[in-house]
């Protein structure tokens, strides 16, 4: 569960321009500020129901948006990439070659 909850905080913050301002309010509620169903409903003056299909819907569509735009992946293979660089230059003998090839590979994320 938190693996997802990771995750979903990821493709908000990637995307919740995307969303709208009631979608943006529950999966903030839901996922950021830890909210239960039950509590967002009552805040909300919806059932349960309502608010639990709103933010199915919600979390479908930003895995949709990242099918197609692959923000959250770019980040972790840059993140990973810039990492690589990193170890390189804090060893003894860095490899020119091998910080040349992770830079090109960066390059290519965007």
């Amino acid at each position: 569960m938190l693996e997802k909850t990771t995750r979903m905080n990821y493709l908000y913050d990637f995307y919740q321009s995307l969303l709208t301002p009631k979608q943006r309010s529950y999966m903030s509620l839901y996922y950021l500020d830890d909210f239960s169903l039950g509590e967002i409903a009552e805040e909300y003056d919806v059932s349960r129901q309502a608010v639990y299909d709103n933010i199915k819907r919600t979390e479908n569509m930003l895995e949709e948006y990242e099918e197609k735009l692959s923000l959250l992946q770019k980040f972790q293979e840059r993140n990973q990439l810039l990492a690589k660089v990193k170890e390189q230059l804090a060893s003894d003998t860095p490899s020119k070659q091998e910080l040349l090839e992770a830079i090109d590979d960066i390059e290519k994320l965007d």
